[in-house]
């Protein structure tokens, strides 16, 4: 059944997008054109379209994004998914609720869907969407009331001030949408929302602390678009610095943590296994679910204030133990020997054979591996995938979940590995930036490139560059790790992430990069409009002393595709 999510009447031409679509990262935000280099809709337009896509992918900042398309003149008139749908659904929300932008958003099930896709224009009204000769009946969504406790309907009733009142009537809405029949407590929140990737994210936030917002639970905060302490001495414009730091002051200002990382997950205190709590950062939420056991869906930027500031998200998706089952049995044939290329690969593959479900991973319960080969797994997974959690047999806390009944199964092998590793370095050999820390280095990944890089020094036409969070820069500096990159020509940048960053501090005149993440080569040639390599940690050293990217891929890829 044709049910409405968010009401609007639209009108407009179709854009079917075969694959779901990052809006941050794979859309520019000024033009909402698709800059996503692995997307099949690549260089097309969403502004003025009434977009379908089965579902959005990746990042959690796309509310935001779709919300500063919207005060450019650029959104999108509506969007029509397939599946359930959180993220740009939540921006549609509130460039509506808020700020007068109505955008239409609607679910089909499957075969309204594929008719849908097959014209080239619809009308969207109250109660009915029109295409070519079909004529389909809208629903509102929640077709089961939501029940509130007495606090709750305290926070709707005002009890709590202005922004807490919005952030609850925000939270509600959402909850209906999907379809929860209540709310849960949370224990903790990742605010998502302070990166600067449109004046659109200092206008919510400065909003809603306007309004007396102030978080009632524990609330860390993403890597932001500056290093906040020294901007102005990087060279970073008044223009982008002052708003990039104003928005992080903001979440500061009503009682957010200045953590300054993406993976909250290296942070001293972190989840354990069945702790409800609402993280935004979709790094961290696969992290947090698949490794840690903890529960959280992917919230989307600004849904992720709104949990802070009342302690409250709805029950619905991965928070029910039910809805954690895997859907898709992904057996992978594993090499004789890999190096940990190997795991941000694999996630990228996974998350691309398992787009819209939650995969159990078989075939590589024989390896070990490390917190960190996990946490570039789950980022990469996060680049293609739009499910928020995945198991591993053997090696994650979930895996023995009993599969659902309608699970399947897919293979990934060796020519998959060769196809990615083709698709990932497309650049020169010739490299002039080594980008490290997309998510955020940990200690231990600082430690082992150090000691790959112990006694000598980065070419003199490459600048290497680690990005870190606060907690993991103040642990490499007490144990000697922090002088030891930069005695190799290594520059260290708190707070801001590669999938932040921006020109000064990314080095205007780099023309190739190259990083062992799987999520910034995915994410690189759009965000920084380069052409990238890719490899293990210790080929980043080679690269970084050599300035040349290696020529032929690693013995154990074999069977290259061309």
């Amino acid at each position: 059944m044709a049910t409405t999510i968010v009401s609007a009447s639209v009108q407009g031409p179709l854009l079917v997008c075969e694959e779901g679509l990052s809006v941050w990262g794979g859309v520019n935000p000024s033009t909402s054109q698709i800059i996503d280099a692995h997307h099949p809709q690549h260089g097309r337009t969403l502004a003025g379209h009434i977009v379908m896509m089965p579902t959005s992918r990746g990042s959690c900042t796309g509310s935001g994004v779709l919300l500063g398309l919207a005060f450019a003149g650029a959104a999108p008139r509506a969007l029509i998914f397939r599946e359930g749908e959180d993220i740009l659904t939540l921006g549609a929300l509130i460039a509506g609720r808020l700020f007068g932008h109505e955008i239409a958003v609607l679910r089909l099930n499957a075969t309204e869907y594929e008719a849908l896709a097959r014209e080239t224009s619809a009308e969207i009204t109250e109660n009915h969407l029109k295409a070519g000769a079909h004529v389909w009946p809208l629903v509102p969504a929640g077709s089961v009331p939501l029940e509130l406790t007495e606090s709750d309907r305290a926070f709707l009733d005002g009890a709590h001030g202005e922004a807490a009142q919005l952030a609850m009537e925000i939270i509600a809405t959402m909850a209906t949408a999907q379809g929860a029949t209540r709310l849960t407590d949370v224990s903790r929140v990742h605010i998502d929302g302070c990166i600067y990737a449109s004046p659109a994210f200092l206008t919510f936030a400065r909003a809603m602390a306007d309004k007396g917002g102030r978080v009632r639970v524990p609330t860390t905060m993403n890597a932001i678009s500056v290093d906040h302490a020294n901007w102005r001495a990087q060279g970073v414009s008044e223009e982008f610095g002052a708003p990039a730091a104003g928005l992080a002051d903001a979440y500061v200002e009503m009682g957010a943590r200045p953590s300054f990382t993406c993976a909250p997950y290296l942070l001293e205190d972190r989840p354990v296994a069945r702790e409800d709590i609402a993280w935004a950062e979709s790094n961290a939420v696969i992290y947090a679910n698949s490794v840690l056991g903890a529960r959280t869906v992917k919230h989307a930027d600004f849904m992720d204030l709104c949990i802070a500031l009342t302690g409250r998200a709805a029950r619905a998706g991965v928070y029910l133990e039910q809805n954690r089952a895997p859907r898709r049995m992904i057996d992978v044939t594993l090499p004789a020997r890999f190096d940990d290329a190997f795991w941000p690969m694999l996630g990228w593959l996974v998350g691309q054979a398992a787009p819209d479900r939650i995969p159990l991973i078989r075939g590589i319960e024989s390896t070990a591996p490390s917190d960190d080969d996990l946490k570039a797994l789950c980022a990469a997974y996060g680049t293609t995938s739009a499910s928020p959690m995945l198991h591993i047999a053997g090696i994650t806390p979930e895996a023995s979940l009993p599969p659902t009944p309608d699970a399947d199964r897919t293979t990934i092998g060796p020519a998959d590995f060769a196809r990615l590793w083709d698709e990932f370095n497309q650049g020169a050999e010739q490299v002039d930036l080594v980008a490290l820390g997309s998510p955020h280095f940990s200690a231990s990944e600082c430690a082992a490139f150090a000691a790959l890089m112990d006694g000598t020094q980065t070419h003199p036409d490459v600048a290497t560059i680690v990005t870190l969070g606060r907690g993991t820069l103040a642990t490499i500096t007490e144990n000697g790790v922090k002088a030891r990159l930069e005695a190799s020509g290594v520059k260290i940048i708190p707070d801001l992430c590669w999938c932040s960053i921006s020109e000064p501090v990314f080095p205007p005149s780099a023309k190739v990069l190259m990083t062992n993440s799987g999520k910034y080569a995915h994410y690189a040639p759009g965000l920084s409009n380069r052409a990238v390599r890719f490899g293990s940690l210790q080929q980043c050293a080679e690269t970084a002393r050599s300035g040349l990217a290696p020529s032929s891929p690693p013995d154990w890829i074999v069977g290259r595709a061309h």
